[in-house]
């Protein structure tokens, strides 16, 4: 479901507007009251990109898929208020059980990518490609992808990935068929086809508004079809940015995340998921010197837990992610009132056929070691 069909669904109620004038004290006050008072039946998983006044309260941090699967494990919550994004709560919504409602604090903390690949365009773009390949393709996608997607992806026979598997996904994929569509972040896909010995010339781009496959190369030469999707975020950092960063300190490390452009990836020290840019700031020693190319709250939180090494954003110009940060502290409290007026607010279901299919597709990733 993209964000505009999100939007004109009757259950995108808005926050009312008293809650803009709430202060911050009262608001936590109420936060911590309602967690007390339903205790173990609310589970609130906070994403790594959410802001301070929202991780705050988290009762679990991660990256997208971990923590869908922590929602998924937990089985005492009723209530399960995932502060992320769209297809974040989804993907918690098909992975949960059928006592369980999964809210979604601010309806509209949708993603740029995941909404860069519908179902109209997959179709139309998977019968083109079909009648080029033939019967050569599977289908992967990225877990920042809608359900439709994922969906569309396990019934012919593929596999979710996520940035810290997309390259054994992607190791199994070319095992099954000998050409994979990629959807939707073109970056992840180049940056991980790459890593693994596919020549950029064995790499074309589905331009999903021209409907067209973008290359010079023979068909026959094709091994990877990116979908032409990308991280707004990600996409702002530059081999330029890595060019002033080091021109001000040669000692400076330079760790990025794979949605970013394959320049910026190559002109890096290291790349990896942002659980790998965690770990990696965790276990450097310290007075080592860093330039993170991520997103900004995360960016925000790992130097302030981190005062015995110098940290930086690799773009300090970069804005953080503006969809993720829609869900704020008076929509986290406007969530778990209307819980407890009985009415939840932003509840996320997902159809019964589009999570039998998107989840073939999501335990196939986690099938594969």
């Amino acid at each position: 479901m993209s964000m505009l069909d999100v939007l004109t669904n009757q259950q995108a109620v808005m926050m009312p507007d008293e809650y803009k004038y709430r202060s911050d004290d009262e608001m936590k006050r109420r936060v911590l009251d309602i967690k007390r008072a339903f205790g173990s039946r609310l589970f609130i998983p906070g994403h790594h990109y959410q802001k301070d006044e929202v991780i705050e309260f988290a009762d679990a941090t991660g990256d997208s898929l971990q923590l869908a699967q922590i929602a998924a494990d937990n089985h005492e919550a009723e209530y399960i208020v995932f502060c992320g994004v769209h297809f974040m709560a989804e993907t918690a919504d098909m992975l949960s059980n059928k006592n369980q409602s999964v809210l979604l604090p601010d309806m509209r903390a949708g993603c740029s990518m995941a909404d860069m690949a519908n179902m109209k365009q997959t179709d139309r773009a998977w019968e083109q490609l079909t009648n080029l390949f033939g019967d050569t393709i599977l289908p992967l996608t990225y877990v920042n992808s809608t359900a439709d997607i994922k969906a569309f992806v396990g019934k012919h026979g593929g596999a979710t990935v996520t940035s810290s598997n997309a390259k054994k996904v992607l190791e199994w994929a070319l095992t099954q068929k000998e050409r994979i569509l990629f959807l939707p972040d073109q970056h992840l896909g180049r940056n991980t086809a790459f890593d693994l010995g596919i020549p950029l010339e064995e790499m074309a781009v589905w331009d999903q508004i021209e409907e067209k496959l973008i290359t010079d190369q023979p068909l026959s030469r094709i091994k990877m079809i990116l979908w032409k999707g990308h991280c707004s975020v990600h996409e702002k950092f530059t081999v330029q940015n890595i060019e002033e960063t080091r021109k001000k300190d040669r000692d400076i490390q330079i760790l990025v995340h794979p949605e970013c452009t394959h320049e910026v990836v190559m002109a890096s020290d290291l790349a990896g998921s942002t659980k790998f840019i965690i770990d990696t700031i965790k276990q450097a020693p310290a007075g080592s010197k860093w330039a993170i190319g991520t997103e900004m709250n995360l960016v925000k939180r790992i130097i302030a837990q981190h005062p015995d090494k110098q940290i930086e954003s690799l773009n300090p110009d970069m804005c953080p992610c503006l969809t993720m940060n829609r869900i704020d502290l008076p929509h986290l409290l406007w969530s778990l009132e209307s819980i407890e007026k009985g009415n939840p607010a932003g509840l996320i279901q997902v159809d019964e056929t589009i999570t039998k299919d998107a989840l073939l597709a999501l335990k196939k990733m986690l099938a594969i070691k």
